[in-house]
């Protein structure tokens, strides 16, 4: 069994990536499940996936058993502490996206120091970075996601070839822009490996 959850906001292509990785799993023979919660997408609000690889009942991780966490956005990383275990990977986009209604709350946006520092309280490892910064040099923001799929591939935990999830990623994909989100995939797994 292996529990995966992915979490950002509205328009950073979680639901794709957790697709990608959903239908890899499937391709691999291997039993999975997902479900999804999107609020105001549309407007930059939270969504987040559970994946769950194996012989698994139901498709909500339960609190601490959280394997992977694929953070698109630091905050959403933060609420996420509720799934994470001390053998839990967490793996943060450090690219902030304030949400609106912290603009003038008296509750600020908490320094993305503050939130790795809590999140490495709670988890096995922590590896935070900027994706966004990355998927620029890849040829285009919005692949952003596939940096992060690269990331996490990079663990060396998935229960998936890397080959089988590069094949979803090229059914998954515009094929016009297959080329910028692979440069953008392997950037985000040598990121991992430094």
């Amino acid at each position: 069994m292996y529990n995966i959850y992915v979490c950002g906001v509205g328009g950073q292509g979680i639901i794709k990536t957790s697709v990608i990785i959903g239908e890899a799993a499937m391709k691999e023979g291997v039993n999975v499940v997902m479900s999804e919660i999107h609020g105001m997408a549309q407007r930059g609000g939270a969504v987040s996936t559970e994946i769950r690889i194996g012989d698994v009942k139901g498709s909500i991780i339960p609190d601490g058993e959280a394997d992977l966490v694929i953070a698109f956005e630091p905050l959403e990383a933060l609420r996420a502490i509720p799934k994470i275990s001390g053998s839990s990977d967490v793996i943060m986009n450090t690219s902030m996206i304030p949400p609106f209604n912290l603009v003038n709350s008296p509750h600020p946006y908490p320094p993305v120091e503050e939130i790795v520092g809590a999140l490495n309280e709670r988890a096995g490892t922590v590896r935070a970075f900027d994706a966004e910064r990355i998927a620029v040099e890849a040829g285009h923001i919005m692949s952003l996601n596939m940096v992060m799929l690269g990331a996490a591939a990079a663990t060396g935990k998935l229960p998936i070839d890397r080959d089988v999830i590069m094949d979803s990623m090229k059914e998954n994909l515009p094929s016009g822009l297959l080329d910028v989100n692979v440069r953008a995939f392997n950037e985000g797994f040598g990121e991992m490996m430094k």
